[in-house]
């Protein structure tokens, strides 16, 4: 709101009366802002004609005024809606007698609203503001003073005989009235702009759409059922009865999907707190149900479905069979479950859309939108890199040891090129796309044909890696490079040319200049050099980075070098001088990469540093800094207009940027591991991204259709805890809050702040009346859950702290950080009682015994310690593991610590005699979690090794090995009665396991990132779960409770908040639909769906 001039001095204006209606910490909506201005607006206006009237000794009631105003301008923004025009004409030949512009354009007229014939700028008559004047003058609350001309006095009109005295009145001596006291002006020179000669627009676009919003919300909260005195209707009368009215509603008029203003005012008040509004949601819902009969509502129930949409409701599990919702726009909806059978679902968008388990049979879906395209099968391994062919035709990518061509517009695969026996660094075209080359850590360059596919040559002279190899511009060339600390020119035949010595390290990167006459090289020596193809003499050395220089490449008329280093720098170099232009920094981390703008006026980087920045190549000075990603930027290219910048990351995402503003404008979600490589397609808004998931990606550019929700944006959680009475659950995030959320309802209650970092973790203490978090910011926090007002600060880490647990009285508080520390903390007062040292380096846990005398902690030094509670004293040491312990428990009887590590072992413990009891041997790789039944009589552990293993907590034999993860297991947890274990994964899933067989009972999907906590409430009815998607799902059972599934039973979600990522179809049903290119088709079957 605050990025234009009108809306910041909006805000200001307002300011004050929102700090009088809401308090402090209150979040506020865009809609309630302009709610407060228009207010304000209008009462200013109020107030002058208030003033003009009371020179007639006029008096009449202001709300009545404000009435009018406000039907005006709901009136007057709608019908802009329907014409798609803002300018509003005043016309002064219009008659006053005129009825069909007073029943169109009189606010105070009880009238219908008939749709205005199309012209260029709708005519605001100054019949307009008479009829209004005319109508509040003829008032009954108005107390008239009658002017006698010859006395030049007035007479007070008593209110008993007002009706009488008004009336005598006539039409010319209100009209007169008017024109005299307020010169012929219309209602429009009130609260409109004037922008010329009887021309007029709201104050600012926004103005015009917050009016619409309130004149379509209004006419669908206001209907009344007919209700017989004394009895009462059910739903589906009352459904009955709505159903004849939806086709005189305004949604219905046209669609929303141009005035995406208007969609968000609407959707913004689902969530408003005003009573007025309790109804909207439903109301919306019943639209929506009324298209399956009334082929009048098509259009209002696809513009009320996109509306809950964008409120971020959840709309899974829905009977929908039938509905008539063309057009809508369903983009990041969570729709599992829902029923579309014989739906009309043509021109629908479903960008980025959760369709899982979604029933489409005998849907019709022409022209339908997923935003992206079957992914290129036939890739195995993940894919390191992807490259366009010169014309744009084709597509080369390279993996570990193998190179594909792909056919750009039908996505196949045309050829395989294998012969490289190790990882591929680097493919490239010829200048004439008939060619590739090839370079690999097996040594080797290889040459290749194009149309065949087969290897035309194969060049062994480098002693080690080969990391770059590269055609000159006119094709002539080849140029390698390699760890052996050479650079190799050959020409066509495989003649060598030059061999170039003179690095005495690894060459990282090699480039032609635009002239075929020089090549540049970079190394880990911290040295560019220039060199002479013909002579193979160095002309330059360009020294002045202070680490490895990762990459360096030619301007494109010649004249200048631009390299980077992982010292965070990026230099500018004079290609003929080999001075040092300018030092571009501000990155803080390693340089990744670089890329010229087409025009060659920018520079982008991409660094470690989670950033791209935008530099000026002439001046040096950075102009945009691009943040959003949450990891390492792997790729980053500009389009070819040099509008816009595509970045892929090691967050598994590729982002889409505006040059100029610096803004992302869309995030592609659907890759499960890191993006190695992005591009723009040469002619189409596509683009093309590759992934270590094995996949190559098609996505569309979908940059001005996409409507934002308006709530609902989540950082990545990082825990989730219910309320000790199950009422409520508290989430932590990276984006520095803590979250409290409803169980039954989903919705938001309060928002926790004061970190300055990432919150790691909560819990709820003195029965869930306080809320403690722990944070990268070396702090805990104590809030108070009713106010979410902090109460205590425990300040005394200097490192992240990585938990905390309370004691079994809850009167205590143990924490544990980077620091190599553990404190002990009293609750009360948030004084430090005890500080714990001892370890050596990041300690990764530590809890309380059960009967609280005692804490256990285990570190990265491999190493746990017992300490006293009471004196704070180290107690014993236990060693044995030989890598960082990552978790350590007590026995429920506190007679045993069980501990785990990334030495792959488990280590049962006596907590007497600190002695090793056994050794669980069995797991190939880290140990992450382990856990004690509540009987004491098992354990589980989980482990990267995509298995959960169950022992024997006496002897130490492997009781079970539960195998289905596909992917490192974060977690896994006995149920209260420890006849089941849960556990979670990066593989997104949670699944439930029976404890005596080792058997899978329940596969839960879903989430489309890893999932990282969940936990169960406390009657085991329910379990909440959160994931590295940024959502936080609940889940029931139909038919009881979690805790007692069986494999009949069937889990599903209650709610989830948080914005849905990733298009995602499992188990979905397309049976008999039509519409369906064959491309969608492919689409539909990669991601699960059934046909």
């Amino acid at each position: 709101m605050m990025e234009e001039p009108f809306l910041l001095r909006m805000i200001l204006t307002v300011l004050p009366s929102l700090t009088i209606r809401h308090s402090i910490g209150t979040k506020i909506s865009k809609s309630q802002v302009y709610e407060a201005f228009n207010e304000q607006w209008i009462d200013i206006h109020v107030k002058d004609i208030l003033n003009k009237l009371a020179e007639l000794r006029i008096q009449i009631n202001p709300k009545k005024i404000k009435f009018a105003f406000h039907q005006y301008c709901q009136n007057l923004a709608f019908d802009m809606f329907i014409q798609g025009n803002q300018v509003a004409t005043e016309n002064t030949s219009i008659q006053f007698e005129s009825d069909k512009i007073l029943n169109k354009l009189d606010p105070v007229l009880d009238t219908k609203d008939e749709k205005l014939e199309e012209t260029k700028e709708l005519d605001v008559s100054v019949a307009l503001a008479k009829g209004i004047w005319k109508k509040l003058f003829n008032s009954s609350t108005a107390k008239q003073m009658s002017k006698k001309p010859e006395h030049n006095q007035y007479k007070l009109v008593d209110e008993n005989t007002e009706t009488k005295t008004m009336n005598e009145i006539s039409t010319v001596e209100t009209q007169d009235i008017w024109e005299k006291y307020f010169n012929g002006d219309s209602i429009a020179k009130y609260v409109l702009r004037r922008i010329g000669e009887n021309k007029y627009q709201f104050l600012h676009k926004s103005c015009q759409e917050y009016y619409a919003a309130q004149k379509i919300l209004f006419d669908i909260i206001s209907w009344k059922p007919k209700i017989v005195a004394g009895v009462d209707i059910n739903n589906q009368q009352f459904q009955q009865q709505f159903d004849t009215h939806v086709q005189d509603l305004s949604i219905g008029c046209k669609l929303l999907n141009e005035e995406l203003g208007i969609i968000q005012f609407i959707a913004e008040r689902i969530h408003d707190i005003n009573s007025i509004f309790a109804n909207l949601k439903s109301r919306l819902f019943r639209i929506i149900e009324s298209s399956k009969n009334n082929e009048h509502a098509n259009i209002a129930a696809a513009n009320a479905i996109t509306i809950l949409n964008a409120a971020n409701v959840n709309m899974h599990y829905q009977d929908w069979e039938n509905v008539k919702i063309a057009h809508a726009i369903l983009d990041h909806a969570f729709l599992e479950g829902t029923n579309f059978s014989n739906a009309n679902l043509n021109n629908v968008s479903f960008y980025q859309a959760s369709l899982n388990k979604v029933n489409f049979t005998n849907a019709s879906m022409n022209g339908i939108y997923f935003g992206e395209y079957a992914y290129l099968e036939g890739q195995s391994k993940g894919v390191n890199g992807i490259q366009f062919s010169p014309d744009g035709t084709k597509i080369v990518s390279r993996s570990n040891d193998n190179i594909q061509i792909w056919d750009t517009l039908s996505r196949k695969q045309l050829q395989l090129l294998q012969g490289h026996s190790d990882t591929v660094n680097s493919v490239q075209f010829s200048p004439d796309g008939s060619k590739i080359v090839s370079c690999s850590d097996d040594k080797t360059i290889r040459i290749w044909d194009v149309a065949s596919g087969q290897q035309i040559q194969i060049w062994k002279e480098h002693s080690n890696s080969v990391t770059a190899a590269q055609f000159s511009p006119d094709g002539s060339k080849i140029a390698s490079c390699s760890w052996d600390c050479t650079i190799r020119i050959k020409g066509p035949s495989g003649k060598q040319i030059q061999l170039l010595e003179g690095h005495s390290d690894t060459i990282n990167a090699i480039q032609f200049s635009p002239d075929n006459s020089k090549i540049l090289s970079c190394s880990d020596d911290k040295t560019v050099c220039v060199w002479n193809v013909l002579s193979g003499k160095k002309l330059q050395t360009l020294e002045g980075h202070s680490m490895d220089v990762i990459g360096a490449q030619f301007t494109s008329n010649g004249s200048q070098i631009i390299s980077y280093s992982k010292d965070k720098t990026i230099r500018i170099w004079d290609a003929s001088s080999g001075q040092q232009i300018n030092i571009l920094e501000g990155h803080l981390s390693a340089v990744n990469g670089i890329q010229l703008s087409p025009d060659d006026l920018k520079i982008l980087s991409y660094s470690d540093d989670n950033t791209i920045r935008i530099w000026d190549l002439l001046s040096g000075k950075q102009i945009q800094v691009l943040e959003g990603h949450s990891n390492s930027i792997q790729a980053a290219r500009f389009s070819p207009n040099g509008f816009r910048i595509v970045s892929g990351s090691y967050d598994n995402t590729i982002r889409v940027w505006d040059v100029l503003s610096g803004k992302q404008l869309q995030i592609l979600e659907g890759h499960s591991d890191t993006v190695n490589g992005v591009d723009f397609f040469p002619n189409e808004p596509k683009i093309l991204s590759c992934s270590d998931d094995g996949t190559i990606r098609v996505w569309d550019m979908v940059l001005e259709r996409k409507v934002q929700l308006t709530e609902g944006y989540l950082d990545i959680i990082t825990g989730v805890k219910f309320s000790p009475d199950g009422s409520k659950i508290a989430s932590c995030s990276l984006d520095k809050t803590i979250r409290l959320w409803d169980v039954q309802s989903g919705k938001q209650i309060q928002l926790f702040e004061g970190h300055s970092s990432g919150v790691r973790g909560i819990l709820f203490l003195q029965n869930g009346l306080k809320i403690a978090s722990h944070s990268y910011d070396n702090t805990i926090r104590i809030y108070d859950v009713l106010s979410a007002k902090q109460l205590l600060l425990l300040d005394g880490h200097s490192d992240g702290v990585n938990g905390i647990q309370s004691s079994p009285d809850g009167s205590k508080l143990v924490s544990y950080s980077n620091d190599n520390t553990v404190r002990l903390w009293d609750v009360s007062s948030g004084r430090q009682i005890h500080l714990l040292n001892g370890h050596s380096d990041s300690v990764t846990g530590a809890q309380f015994s059960p009967d609280g005398s005692k804490i256990v902690s285990c570190s990265a030094d491999e190493t746990i310690k017992l300490w006293d509670v009471l004196s704070g004293r180290q107690i014993q040491v236990l060693e044995g593991h030989s890598d960082y312990v990552s978790r350590v428990k007590f026995s429920p009887d506190g007679a045993k610590i069980v501990s785990c590590s990334f030495d792959q072992m488990i280590r049962i413990w006596s907590v007497s005699y600190g002695k090793q009891l056994q050794l669980l041997k069995g797991h190939s790789n880290l140990v992450i979690a382990v856990q004690f039944s509540p009987d004491g009589t098992k354990i589980v552990s989980c482990s990267f090794d995509s298995t959960i293993r169950l022992w024997n907590a006496v002897s130490g034999e492997q009781l079970h090995v539960l195998k289905g993860h596909s992917d490192y297991v974060w977690g896994a947890q006995f149920t209260p009665d420890g006849s089941k274990v849960i556990s979670y994964s990066t593989d997104k899933t949670i699944r439930i396991w029976d404890v005596s067989s080792g058997l899978q009972i329940q596969l839960l999907e879903g989430h489309n990132g890893a999932v990282k906590s969940i936990q169960l409430s406390p009657d085991g009815s329910k379990m909440v779960s959160c994931s590295e998607d940024r959502t936080i799902r609940l889940w029931s059972c139909d038919d009881g409770k979690i805790v007692d599934v069986t494999e009949s039973s069937q889990p599903k979600y209650v709610w989830k908040v948080g914005v849905q990522s990733g298009l995602s179809m499992k188990d979905s049903i397309w049976k008999s639909t039509n519409g369906l290119t064959p491309q969608q088709k492919l689409l539909v079957k990669q991601r699960g769906g059934i046909f």
